[in-house]
Protein backbone atom coordinates (compact mmCIF):
# COMPACT_ATOMS: atom_id res chain seq x y z
CA UNK A 1 0.00 0.00 0.00
CA UNK A 2 1.32 3.44 -0.80
CA UNK A 3 2.61 6.00 1.14
CA UNK A 4 -0.84 8.75 1.08
CA UNK A 5 -3.55 6.25 0.24
CA UNK A 6 -6.42 6.00 1.97
CA UNK A 7 -9.11 2.90 1.45
CA UNK A 8 -12.26 4.66 2.33
CA UNK A 9 -11.83 7.15 -0.13
CA UNK A 10 -11.21 4.90 -2.87
CA UNK A 11 -14.23 2.93 -1.56
CA UNK A 12 -16.46 6.18 -1.90
CA UNK A 13 -14.82 6.81 -5.29
CA UNK A 14 -15.38 3.27 -6.46
CA UNK A 15 -18.72 2.99 -5.27
CA UNK A 16 -19.98 6.59 -6.57
CA UNK A 17 -18.69 5.20 -9.97
CA UNK A 18 -20.72 1.78 -9.86
CA UNK A 19 -24.02 3.74 -8.97
CA UNK A 20 -23.21 6.15 -11.89
CA UNK A 21 -23.78 3.24 -14.25
CA UNK A 22 -22.71 4.55 -17.72
CA UNK A 23 -22.24 8.05 -16.36
CA UNK A 24 -23.83 11.44 -16.63
CA UNK A 25 -23.73 11.76 -20.89
CA UNK A 26 -24.77 7.29 -20.81
CA UNK A 27 -27.74 8.12 -18.58
CA UNK A 28 -28.88 11.16 -20.28
CA UNK A 29 -28.88 9.62 -23.49
CA UNK A 30 -31.03 6.67 -21.99
CA UNK A 31 -33.60 9.26 -20.40
CA UNK A 32 -34.08 11.25 -23.89
CA UNK A 33 -35.13 8.03 -25.45
CA UNK A 34 -37.87 7.93 -22.64
CA UNK A 35 -36.05 4.76 -21.18
CA UNK A 36 -35.47 4.43 -16.89
CA UNK A 37 -32.45 3.89 -15.93
CA UNK A 38 -32.37 -0.16 -14.51
CA UNK A 39 -31.45 1.76 -11.12
CA UNK A 40 -34.75 3.30 -11.07
CA UNK A 41 -36.70 0.52 -12.71
CA UNK A 42 -35.42 -0.90 -9.28
CA UNK A 43 -36.20 2.25 -7.44
CA UNK A 44 -39.91 1.65 -8.36
CA UNK A 45 -40.53 -2.33 -7.95
CA UNK A 46 -38.65 -3.33 -4.60
CA UNK A 47 -39.31 -1.36 -0.92
CA UNK A 48 -37.96 1.57 -0.21
CA UNK A 49 -34.47 1.06 1.82
CA UNK A 50 -34.55 -2.77 1.62
CA UNK A 51 -31.81 -3.45 -0.96
CA UNK A 52 -29.51 -5.98 -0.52
CA UNK A 53 -26.80 -5.50 -3.59
CA UNK A 54 -24.28 -8.02 -4.37
CA UNK A 55 -22.09 -7.21 -6.93
CA UNK A 56 -21.74 -3.59 -7.06
CA UNK A 57 -18.18 -3.79 -7.89
CA UNK A 58 -17.91 -6.19 -10.68
CA UNK A 59 -16.44 -5.15 -13.88
CA UNK A 60 -15.95 -6.49 -17.14
CA UNK A 61 -13.04 -9.49 -16.80
CA UNK A 62 -11.61 -7.73 -20.37
CA UNK A 63 -11.14 -4.53 -19.23
CA UNK A 64 -11.82 -0.92 -21.34
CA UNK A 65 -10.49 2.31 -20.74
CA UNK A 66 -13.18 2.97 -18.62
CA UNK A 67 -14.86 0.87 -15.76
CA UNK A 68 -18.34 -1.38 -16.88
CA UNK A 69 -20.33 -0.52 -13.62
CA UNK A 70 -21.38 -3.14 -11.73
CA UNK A 71 -20.58 -5.04 -15.09
CA UNK A 72 -24.01 -3.63 -16.84
CA UNK A 73 -26.28 -6.05 -14.30
CA UNK A 74 -27.61 -4.95 -10.88
CA UNK A 75 -28.31 -7.85 -8.85
CA UNK A 76 -29.57 -7.83 -5.24
CA UNK A 77 -32.16 -9.33 -2.98
CA UNK A 78 -34.64 -6.79 -1.85
CA UNK A 79 -38.61 -6.58 -0.47
CA UNK A 80 -41.71 -5.98 -2.30
CA UNK A 81 -44.57 -5.51 -0.08
CA UNK A 82 -42.70 -6.90 2.34
CA UNK A 83 -42.17 -10.13 0.36
CA UNK A 84 -38.31 -11.18 0.12
CA UNK A 85 -37.27 -11.78 -3.85
CA UNK A 86 -34.10 -11.84 -5.41
CA UNK A 87 -33.61 -9.31 -8.54
CA UNK A 88 -31.78 -8.37 -11.40
CA UNK A 89 -32.16 -5.18 -13.35
CA UNK A 90 -29.68 -5.27 -16.80
CA UNK A 91 -28.27 -1.64 -17.45
CA UNK A 92 -28.69 -0.64 -20.67
CA UNK A 93 -26.19 2.37 -20.03
CA UNK A 94 -22.96 0.08 -19.35
CA UNK A 95 -21.49 -1.57 -22.77
CA UNK A 96 -25.68 -1.34 -24.07
CA UNK A 97 -26.50 -4.10 -21.10
CA UNK A 98 -24.75 -6.93 -23.55
CA UNK A 99 -23.41 -10.17 -21.29
CA UNK A 100 -20.10 -11.05 -20.20
CA UNK A 101 -18.18 -13.47 -18.55
CA UNK A 102 -18.67 -11.37 -14.86
CA UNK A 103 -22.27 -10.26 -15.65
CA UNK A 104 -23.77 -13.73 -16.45
CA UNK A 105 -21.55 -15.15 -13.55
CA UNK A 106 -23.55 -12.49 -11.06
CA UNK A 107 -27.27 -13.65 -12.75
CA UNK A 108 -26.11 -16.95 -12.23
CA UNK A 109 -25.25 -16.89 -8.74
CA UNK A 110 -28.49 -14.85 -7.91
CA UNK A 111 -30.69 -17.34 -9.67
CA UNK A 112 -28.78 -20.14 -7.15
CA UNK A 113 -29.81 -18.20 -4.50
CA UNK A 114 -32.88 -17.31 -5.21
CA UNK A 115 -33.26 -21.26 -6.06
CA UNK A 116 -31.54 -22.54 -2.71
CA UNK A 117 -33.27 -20.19 -0.81
CA UNK A 118 -36.91 -20.01 -2.01
CA UNK A 119 -37.48 -16.48 -2.87
CA UNK A 120 -38.70 -15.21 -5.80
CA UNK A 121 -36.70 -13.99 -9.00
CA UNK A 122 -37.42 -11.23 -10.88
CA UNK A 123 -35.75 -9.81 -13.87
CA UNK A 124 -35.91 -6.28 -15.51
CA UNK A 125 -34.66 -7.18 -19.20
CA UNK A 126 -33.32 -4.47 -21.28
CA UNK A 127 -30.26 -6.69 -23.21
CA UNK A 128 -28.15 -6.53 -26.39
CA UNK A 129 -27.31 -9.87 -26.38
CA UNK A 130 -23.73 -11.30 -25.72
CA UNK A 131 -20.61 -8.77 -25.59
CA UNK A 132 -18.17 -9.07 -28.30
CA UNK A 133 -15.26 -9.94 -27.56
CA UNK A 134 -16.05 -11.30 -24.35
CA UNK A 135 -18.03 -14.41 -25.79
CA UNK A 136 -15.97 -14.86 -28.68
CA UNK A 137 -14.30 -18.10 -29.75
CA UNK A 138 -13.68 -20.40 -27.18
CA UNK A 139 -15.07 -17.99 -24.51
CA UNK A 140 -18.48 -18.57 -25.22
CA UNK A 141 -18.15 -22.49 -24.50
CA UNK A 142 -16.74 -20.76 -20.90
CA UNK A 143 -19.84 -18.59 -19.90
CA UNK A 144 -20.71 -19.69 -16.53
CA UNK A 145 -24.39 -20.68 -17.58
CA UNK A 146 -25.50 -23.15 -15.31
CA UNK A 147 -28.27 -24.68 -16.28
CA UNK A 148 -28.92 -27.19 -13.06
CA UNK A 149 -29.84 -23.81 -11.37
CA UNK A 150 -30.31 -20.95 -14.13
CA UNK A 151 -33.31 -21.91 -16.05
CA UNK A 152 -34.54 -24.48 -13.29
CA UNK A 153 -34.45 -24.29 -9.07
CA UNK A 154 -31.50 -26.90 -7.57
CA UNK A 155 -32.16 -30.27 -7.25
CA UNK A 156 -34.05 -30.89 -4.21
CA UNK A 157 -35.40 -27.76 -3.98
CA UNK A 158 -38.77 -26.20 -4.74
CA UNK A 159 -39.72 -24.77 -8.33
CA UNK A 160 -39.74 -20.70 -7.35
CA UNK A 161 -41.76 -18.65 -9.38
CA UNK A 162 -40.05 -16.23 -12.16
CA UNK A 163 -41.55 -12.89 -13.14
CA UNK A 164 -40.23 -11.13 -15.71
CA UNK A 165 -40.45 -6.92 -17.05
CA UNK A 166 -39.13 -6.99 -20.44
CA UNK A 167 -38.44 -2.93 -21.27
CA UNK A 168 -36.51 -2.84 -24.32
CA UNK A 169 -34.84 -4.85 -26.79
CA UNK A 170 -34.03 -8.23 -24.96
CA UNK A 171 -31.88 -10.60 -26.52
CA UNK A 172 -29.43 -13.63 -25.74
CA UNK A 173 -29.42 -14.28 -22.34
CA UNK A 174 -32.73 -11.82 -21.21
CA UNK A 175 -34.47 -13.55 -23.57
CA UNK A 176 -33.54 -17.33 -21.88
CA UNK A 177 -35.16 -15.39 -18.87
CA UNK A 178 -38.21 -14.49 -20.72
CA UNK A 179 -38.95 -17.45 -22.13
CA UNK A 180 -38.66 -19.61 -18.93
CA UNK A 181 -40.92 -16.89 -16.83
CA UNK A 182 -44.16 -18.10 -15.10
CA UNK A 183 -45.65 -14.06 -16.32
CA UNK A 184 -43.52 -12.10 -18.24
CA UNK A 185 -44.61 -8.59 -19.13
CA UNK A 186 -43.60 -6.00 -22.17
CA UNK A 187 -43.72 -2.79 -22.82
CA UNK A 188 -45.31 -1.87 -26.05
CA UNK A 189 -41.77 -1.20 -27.77
CA UNK A 190 -39.75 -3.83 -26.38
CA UNK A 191 -38.47 -7.02 -28.28
CA UNK A 192 -37.58 -10.72 -26.88
CA UNK A 193 -35.72 -12.78 -29.76
CA UNK A 194 -32.88 -15.39 -29.12
CA UNK A 195 -30.88 -13.24 -32.01
CA UNK A 196 -31.04 -9.32 -32.56
CA UNK A 197 -31.63 -8.21 -35.96
CA UNK A 198 -28.06 -7.33 -36.86
CA UNK A 199 -27.09 -11.20 -36.56
CA UNK A 200 -30.12 -12.64 -38.03
CA UNK A 201 -29.23 -10.57 -41.36
CA UNK A 202 -25.66 -11.70 -41.36
CA UNK A 203 -26.15 -15.10 -40.45
CA UNK A 204 -29.42 -15.72 -42.91
CA UNK A 205 -29.73 -12.45 -44.75
CA UNK A 206 -33.31 -11.88 -43.33
CA UNK A 207 -33.61 -8.02 -42.64
CA UNK A 208 -35.90 -7.50 -40.08
CA UNK A 209 -36.52 -4.80 -37.15
CA UNK A 210 -36.45 -5.41 -33.81
CA UNK A 211 -40.50 -5.22 -33.39
CA UNK A 212 -40.76 -7.57 -36.55
CA UNK A 213 -38.95 -10.31 -34.67
CA UNK A 214 -40.18 -10.00 -31.45
CA UNK A 215 -42.23 -7.38 -30.74
CA UNK A 216 -45.37 -8.00 -28.96
CA UNK A 217 -47.36 -9.19 -31.87
CA UNK A 218 -45.20 -12.05 -31.91
CA UNK A 219 -43.48 -12.63 -28.69
CA UNK A 220 -47.50 -12.08 -26.97
CA UNK A 221 -48.93 -12.80 -30.13
CA UNK A 222 -47.88 -16.16 -31.76
CA UNK A 223 -44.81 -17.81 -29.18
CA UNK A 224 -46.40 -16.69 -26.10
CA UNK A 225 -43.16 -15.75 -24.83
CA UNK A 226 -44.90 -12.70 -22.92
CA UNK A 227 -47.58 -12.96 -21.15
CA UNK A 228 -48.84 -9.17 -21.00
CA UNK A 229 -48.51 -5.89 -22.72
CA UNK A 230 -48.84 -2.65 -21.36
CA UNK A 231 -47.55 0.81 -22.50
CA UNK A 232 -45.21 1.79 -20.28
CA UNK A 233 -42.25 0.80 -17.86
CA UNK A 234 -44.37 2.03 -14.81
CA UNK A 235 -47.36 0.01 -16.00
CA UNK A 236 -45.11 -2.79 -16.52
CA UNK A 237 -43.42 -2.99 -13.47
CA UNK A 238 -46.33 -2.75 -11.29
CA UNK A 239 -47.78 -5.75 -13.58
CA UNK A 240 -44.74 -7.68 -11.82
CA UNK A 241 -45.64 -6.45 -8.13
CA UNK A 242 -49.45 -7.87 -8.65
CA UNK A 243 -48.44 -10.64 -10.72
CA UNK A 244 -46.17 -11.49 -7.63
CA UNK A 245 -49.26 -11.00 -5.24
CA UNK A 246 -51.26 -14.52 -7.07
CA UNK A 247 -47.71 -16.44 -6.30
CA UNK A 248 -46.52 -18.15 -3.23
CA UNK A 249 -42.29 -17.71 -2.52
CA UNK A 250 -42.10 -21.22 -3.83
CA UNK A 251 -43.45 -24.38 -4.01
CA UNK A 252 -43.52 -25.14 -0.88
CA UNK A 253 -45.58 -22.48 0.75
CA UNK A 254 -49.23 -21.65 0.17
CA UNK A 255 -50.46 -19.40 -2.43
CA UNK A 256 -50.68 -16.07 -0.72
CA UNK A 257 -54.19 -14.84 0.43
CA UNK A 258 -55.79 -11.59 0.78
CA UNK A 259 -59.33 -9.94 2.80
CA UNK A 260 -62.23 -10.89 0.02
CA UNK A 261 -64.04 -8.38 -1.88
CA UNK A 262 -67.37 -8.93 -3.46
CA UNK A 263 -68.14 -9.36 -7.19
CA UNK A 264 -67.30 -5.92 -9.55
CA UNK A 265 -70.61 -7.59 -11.28
CA UNK A 266 -73.57 -8.31 -9.01
CA UNK A 267 -74.10 -12.40 -8.79
CA UNK A 268 -77.74 -11.98 -9.77
CA UNK A 269 -77.13 -11.03 -13.20
CA UNK A 270 -75.86 -14.63 -14.06
CA UNK A 271 -79.63 -15.39 -14.84
CA UNK A 272 -79.43 -13.40 -17.59
CA UNK A 273 -75.48 -13.13 -18.67
CA UNK A 274 -75.44 -16.00 -20.53
CA UNK A 275 -77.89 -16.68 -23.68
CA UNK A 276 -80.11 -20.28 -23.96
CA UNK A 277 -79.76 -20.19 -27.23
CA UNK A 278 -76.97 -22.26 -28.17
CA UNK A 279 -76.15 -20.12 -31.24
CA UNK A 280 -75.62 -16.49 -29.48
CA UNK A 281 -72.40 -15.41 -28.27
CA UNK A 282 -71.42 -13.25 -25.23
CA UNK A 283 -68.42 -12.27 -23.38
CA UNK A 284 -67.36 -14.26 -20.44
CA UNK A 285 -65.39 -12.14 -18.71
CA UNK A 286 -68.68 -10.39 -17.79
CA UNK A 287 -69.60 -13.61 -16.38
CA UNK A 288 -66.11 -14.16 -14.47
CA UNK A 289 -66.89 -10.37 -13.19
CA UNK A 290 -69.59 -11.34 -10.85
CA UNK A 291 -67.96 -14.79 -9.78
CA UNK A 292 -64.83 -13.56 -8.95
CA UNK A 293 -63.76 -11.11 -6.08
CA UNK A 294 -63.71 -7.64 -7.59
CA UNK A 295 -60.79 -6.54 -9.40
CA UNK A 296 -58.73 -9.44 -8.92
CA UNK A 297 -59.01 -10.95 -12.48
CA UNK A 298 -55.73 -10.78 -13.88
CA UNK A 299 -55.05 -12.56 -17.61
CA UNK A 300 -52.31 -14.77 -18.18
CA UNK A 301 -51.38 -14.46 -22.48
CA UNK A 302 -54.92 -13.48 -23.64
CA UNK A 303 -53.62 -12.19 -26.42
CA UNK A 304 -52.84 -16.06 -27.88
CA UNK A 305 -55.27 -18.31 -28.13
CA UNK A 306 -58.28 -16.04 -27.28
CA UNK A 307 -60.77 -18.86 -27.79
CA UNK A 308 -60.15 -19.86 -24.09
CA UNK A 309 -59.64 -17.12 -21.36
CA UNK A 310 -56.47 -18.09 -18.58
CA UNK A 311 -56.36 -15.71 -15.87
CA UNK A 312 -55.32 -15.52 -12.15
CA UNK A 313 -58.29 -14.19 -9.65
CA UNK A 314 -59.59 -14.47 -6.18
CA UNK A 315 -62.54 -16.29 -4.96
CA UNK A 316 -63.30 -15.18 -1.19
CA UNK A 317 -59.83 -13.80 -0.81
CA UNK A 318 -58.05 -16.93 -1.80
CA UNK A 319 -56.14 -17.36 -5.64
CA UNK A 320 -57.76 -19.69 -8.07
CA UNK A 321 -56.47 -20.48 -11.83
CA UNK A 322 -59.61 -20.00 -13.75
CA UNK A 323 -59.41 -21.77 -17.23
CA UNK A 324 -62.95 -20.64 -18.76
CA UNK A 325 -64.31 -20.63 -22.57
CA UNK A 326 -64.78 -17.74 -24.46
CA UNK A 327 -67.87 -17.93 -26.79
CA UNK A 328 -66.79 -14.43 -28.62
CA UNK A 329 -63.96 -15.77 -30.12
CA UNK A 330 -64.21 -18.95 -32.59
CA UNK A 331 -67.37 -19.81 -30.42
CA UNK A 332 -65.62 -20.77 -27.98
CA UNK A 333 -63.43 -23.99 -29.84
CA UNK A 334 -60.10 -25.36 -28.38
CA UNK A 335 -57.48 -24.86 -31.04
CA UNK A 336 -53.88 -25.81 -31.18
CA UNK A 337 -52.74 -22.32 -29.63
CA UNK A 338 -55.97 -22.45 -26.82
CA UNK A 339 -54.61 -26.01 -26.03
CA UNK A 340 -51.09 -24.77 -25.60
CA UNK A 341 -51.78 -21.97 -23.53
CA UNK A 342 -53.68 -23.97 -21.24
CA UNK A 343 -51.43 -26.73 -20.62
CA UNK A 344 -48.90 -23.99 -19.96
CA UNK A 345 -51.32 -22.25 -17.24
CA UNK A 346 -52.39 -25.15 -15.77
CA UNK A 347 -49.04 -26.29 -15.14
CA UNK A 348 -48.33 -23.18 -13.22
CA UNK A 349 -51.12 -22.89 -11.08
CA UNK A 350 -50.26 -26.87 -10.15
CA UNK A 351 -47.05 -25.75 -9.73
CA UNK A 352 -47.75 -22.91 -7.23
CA UNK A 353 -50.42 -25.00 -4.96
CA UNK A 354 -53.23 -22.70 -7.20
CA UNK A 355 -56.67 -24.68 -7.29
CA UNK A 356 -58.03 -24.30 -10.76
CA UNK A 357 -61.70 -23.73 -12.16
CA UNK A 358 -62.82 -25.03 -15.10
CA UNK A 359 -65.57 -22.87 -16.88
CA UNK A 360 -67.30 -24.92 -19.94
CA UNK A 361 -68.93 -23.68 -22.99
CA UNK A 362 -66.93 -25.71 -25.66
CA UNK A 363 -68.69 -26.95 -29.01
CA UNK A 364 -65.52 -29.24 -29.37
CA UNK A 365 -62.05 -29.25 -30.61
CA UNK A 366 -61.04 -27.52 -33.51
CA UNK A 367 -61.19 -30.12 -36.53
CA UNK A 368 -59.78 -30.29 -40.30
CA UNK A 369 -57.00 -30.10 -42.25
CA UNK A 370 -55.08 -27.39 -40.55
CA UNK A 371 -56.24 -28.34 -37.09
CA UNK A 372 -54.87 -31.81 -38.48
CA UNK A 373 -51.57 -30.64 -39.58
CA UNK A 374 -51.48 -28.25 -37.02
CA UNK A 375 -51.02 -30.81 -34.21
CA UNK A 376 -54.44 -30.57 -32.21
CA UNK A 377 -54.16 -34.70 -31.40
CA UNK A 378 -51.20 -33.91 -29.71
CA UNK A 379 -52.23 -30.74 -27.93
CA UNK A 380 -54.96 -32.57 -26.78
CA UNK A 381 -53.26 -35.33 -25.24
CA UNK A 382 -50.71 -32.43 -23.66
CA UNK A 383 -53.32 -30.60 -21.93
CA UNK A 384 -55.32 -34.22 -20.84
CA UNK A 385 -52.62 -35.73 -19.58
CA UNK A 386 -51.29 -32.39 -17.69
CA UNK A 387 -54.98 -32.29 -16.17
CA UNK A 388 -54.71 -35.93 -15.17
CA UNK A 389 -51.76 -35.21 -13.27
CA UNK A 390 -53.09 -31.83 -11.24
CA UNK A 391 -53.14 -32.77 -7.37
CA UNK A 392 -54.62 -29.11 -6.81
CA UNK A 393 -57.92 -28.78 -6.37
CA UNK A 394 -60.01 -28.81 -9.74
CA UNK A 395 -63.53 -27.94 -10.37
CA UNK A 396 -65.23 -27.92 -13.20
CA UNK A 397 -68.39 -25.83 -14.09
CA UNK A 398 -70.34 -26.56 -17.38
CA UNK A 399 -72.18 -23.25 -18.02
CA UNK A 400 -74.25 -23.69 -21.39
CA UNK A 401 -72.40 -26.69 -23.97
CA UNK A 402 -69.81 -29.08 -23.05
CA UNK A 403 -69.16 -31.25 -26.30
CA UNK A 404 -66.55 -34.09 -26.89
CA UNK A 405 -63.08 -33.72 -26.32
CA UNK A 406 -63.54 -29.78 -25.47
CA UNK A 407 -65.22 -30.80 -22.11
CA UNK A 408 -62.51 -33.33 -21.24
CA UNK A 409 -59.81 -30.83 -22.40
CA UNK A 410 -61.37 -28.24 -19.50
CA UNK A 411 -61.49 -30.51 -16.88
CA UNK A 412 -64.45 -32.96 -17.91
CA UNK A 413 -64.31 -36.56 -15.28
CA UNK A 414 -61.68 -38.39 -17.45
CA UNK A 415 -59.43 -36.01 -16.23
CA UNK A 416 -59.98 -36.42 -12.32
CA UNK A 417 -61.71 -33.28 -11.33
CA UNK A 418 -62.76 -32.76 -7.94
CA UNK A 419 -66.25 -31.77 -8.51
CA UNK A 420 -67.97 -31.36 -11.67
CA UNK A 421 -70.95 -29.21 -11.63
CA UNK A 422 -73.88 -27.97 -14.27
CA UNK A 423 -75.94 -24.79 -14.41
CA UNK A 424 -79.78 -25.88 -15.84
CA UNK A 425 -78.67 -24.43 -18.82
CA UNK A 426 -75.95 -26.86 -19.41
CA UNK A 427 -75.80 -29.54 -22.46
CA UNK A 428 -73.00 -32.82 -22.62
CA UNK A 429 -72.28 -34.57 -25.04
CA UNK A 430 -70.09 -35.94 -27.90
CA UNK A 431 -70.94 -33.39 -30.43
CA UNK A 432 -73.96 -30.67 -30.82
CA UNK A 433 -77.56 -31.86 -31.84
CA UNK A 434 -77.69 -30.76 -35.26
CA UNK A 435 -74.55 -32.35 -35.97
CA UNK A 436 -74.78 -35.20 -34.36
CA UNK A 437 -77.88 -36.02 -36.21
CA UNK A 438 -76.48 -35.50 -39.37
CA UNK A 439 -73.96 -37.62 -38.55
CA UNK A 440 -75.57 -41.05 -36.84
CA UNK A 441 -78.72 -41.13 -38.50
CA UNK A 442 -77.53 -39.73 -42.30
CA UNK A 443 -78.28 -43.29 -43.96
CA UNK A 444 -81.99 -42.80 -42.39
CA UNK A 445 -82.25 -38.81 -43.16
CA UNK A 446 -80.92 -39.84 -47.42
CA UNK A 447 -83.62 -42.60 -47.72
CA UNK A 448 -86.49 -39.98 -46.34
CA UNK A 449 -84.56 -37.31 -49.18
CA UNK A 450 -84.36 -39.73 -51.43
CA UNK A 451 -88.35 -40.70 -51.27
CA UNK A 452 -90.31 -38.29 -49.55
CA UNK A 453 -88.34 -34.93 -50.29
CA UNK A 454 -86.08 -32.29 -48.78
CA UNK A 455 -88.50 -30.81 -46.43
CA UNK A 456 -89.66 -34.28 -44.85
CA UNK A 457 -85.90 -34.91 -44.42
CA UNK A 458 -85.49 -31.35 -42.77
CA UNK A 459 -88.26 -32.10 -40.52
CA UNK A 460 -87.21 -35.51 -39.20
CA UNK A 461 -83.42 -33.98 -38.39
CA UNK A 462 -85.36 -31.15 -36.68
CA UNK A 463 -87.46 -33.75 -34.67
CA UNK A 464 -84.28 -36.21 -34.11
CA UNK A 465 -82.05 -32.86 -33.13
CA UNK A 466 -84.89 -32.37 -30.34
CA UNK A 467 -84.77 -36.17 -28.89
CA UNK A 468 -80.87 -35.56 -28.85
CA UNK A 469 -81.05 -31.80 -27.39
CA UNK A 470 -83.28 -33.80 -24.52
CA UNK A 471 -80.55 -36.43 -23.62
CA UNK A 472 -78.17 -34.09 -23.49
CA UNK A 473 -80.05 -32.33 -20.52
CA UNK A 474 -77.82 -32.62 -17.36
CA UNK A 475 -80.63 -33.97 -15.27
CA UNK A 476 -80.38 -37.27 -16.57
CA UNK A 477 -76.24 -36.93 -16.00
CA UNK A 478 -76.59 -35.46 -12.60
CA UNK A 479 -79.24 -38.56 -12.17
CA UNK A 480 -76.07 -41.29 -13.10
CA UNK A 481 -73.56 -39.11 -10.90
CA UNK A 482 -71.98 -37.91 -13.68
CA UNK A 483 -72.56 -34.16 -12.34
CA UNK A 484 -72.28 -34.13 -8.87
CA UNK A 485 -74.61 -31.20 -8.69
CA UNK A 486 -77.08 -28.41 -10.95
CA UNK A 487 -76.65 -25.33 -9.21
CA UNK A 488 -78.43 -22.18 -9.27
CA UNK A 489 -76.22 -19.90 -11.45
CA UNK A 490 -76.73 -17.44 -8.77
CA UNK A 491 -74.84 -19.84 -6.43
CA UNK A 492 -71.77 -20.27 -8.54
CA UNK A 493 -69.27 -17.96 -6.13
CA UNK A 494 -70.70 -19.86 -2.97
CA UNK A 495 -70.29 -23.67 -4.82
CA UNK A 496 -67.13 -22.94 -6.19
CA UNK A 497 -65.73 -21.62 -2.78
CA UNK A 498 -67.25 -23.79 -0.70
CA UNK A 499 -65.91 -27.05 -3.18
CA UNK A 500 -62.48 -25.61 -3.21
CA UNK A 501 -62.33 -25.35 0.64
CA UNK A 502 -63.59 -29.12 1.19
CA UNK A 503 -61.25 -30.04 -1.99
CA UNK A 504 -58.23 -28.48 0.04
CA UNK A 505 -59.92 -31.07 3.07
CA UNK A 506 -57.59 -30.52 6.60
CA UNK A 507 -54.04 -31.18 5.00
CA UNK A 508 -51.72 -27.96 4.63
CA UNK A 509 -52.68 -26.29 0.87
CA UNK A 510 -49.94 -27.65 -0.89
CA UNK A 511 -50.08 -29.79 -4.37
CA UNK A 512 -47.65 -32.36 -2.47
CA UNK A 513 -49.82 -32.73 0.87
CA UNK A 514 -52.69 -33.93 -0.75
Amino acid sequence: MTDGYDPMAEFERRREQALGMGGPERVARHHASGRLTARERLDLLIDEGSFYELGLFADAQHRRAEPAAADAVVAGLARIDGRKVAVLAVDATVLAGTTGQVNMLKQNRLAKWAGQRGLPLICLSDNDGGRIPDVMGWRFSGLPFDFQTFVQAPEGRPEIPRLIAVVGASFGDSALHASMGHYVVMTKDAAIALSGPPVVAAAIGEELTADELGGPAVSAGKNRNAHAVVETEQEAIAAIRRALSYLPDSADHPAPSAPAVPPSRDPATLIDLVPTDQRRGYDMRKVLEAIFDGGSILPWAEKVGASVITSFARLEGEVVGVVASQPMQRGGVMDVPALAKEVAFVDVCDTFNIPLVFLQDVPGLMIGSDAEQGGILAGYEKVVARLSRAKVPKIALVIRKAYGGGHFALGGRPTHPDLVLAWPTAELGFMAPETGVRTVHKRKLEEVLATEGKEAADALAAELAIEWAHESEPWEAAAHLFLDDVIDPRRTREALHQGIEFAWGSAPRLRSAR
